[in-house]
């Protein structure tokens, strides 16, 4: 199956740099925060909290938003919906552009072995997602993040100030981006 971008990815031509996550926790503030997005960016669509046919139709309004914004779109989960890619374990990524999950040194190697185009290393910091959890911290990511031929993404706890912290050109977010409150 061929890929579908909705912003163009010439060969070698390099990831977004600034990613927002969905999570039941950004929900509401999912529109407002595409629009404020930089044109380009790009935008991984979760949403596991949703039953499949509500998650489809979220899919659908959010995907439609982020594409008029010139944003790449990316589903976790094997559904062929359209999307320009997949994101998530190195073993299960769909088809078009494949996006791994990687917490450590051994899910690194394993997504650089499946021949990934990206991955998502984290936790950088401390994160809402997983209290508690053992972060990687700025040397640890900055030596495993080093080790990758392909583009890595920090996530976990990212925000601008952290991502200036950090010092790292791509990075996402799921609170650091989008507003938690409710409408």
């Amino acid at each position: 199956m061929r890929a579908r971008y909705s912003v163009p990815m010439h060969t070698r031509q390099s990831l977004p740099l600034l990613w927002l996550l969905s999570d039941a926790r950004n929900d509401a503030g999912l529109e407002q925060a595409l629009r404020a997005l930089p044109k380009g960016s790009g935008f991984v669509f979760r949403h596991y909290h949703l039953a499949p046919e509500e998650r489809r139709a979220r899919f659908d309004a959010l995907a439609a938003l982020a594409r008029s914004r010139g944003h790449l779109v990316i589903l976790s989960g094997d559904e062929d919906w359209g999307a320009d890619g997949h994101y998530g374990a190195a073993g299960t990524l769909g088809s078009g552009l494949r996006l791994a999950t990687a917490h450590d040194g051994d899910e690194l190697q394993q997504a650089i072995a499946a021949g990934v185009d990206g991955i998502f290393l984290s936790p950088v910091f401390p994160t809402n997602s997983h209290p508690g959890a053992k972060t990687l911290g700025v040397f640890g990511f900055r030596v495993l993040a080093q080790q990758s031929p392909v583009p890595v993404i920090a996530l976990g706890g990212m925000n601008a100030a952290r991502a200036r912290e950090l010092d790292w050109p791509r990075w996402g977010a799921i609170d650091g981006l989008a507003s938690t409150k409710s409408a």
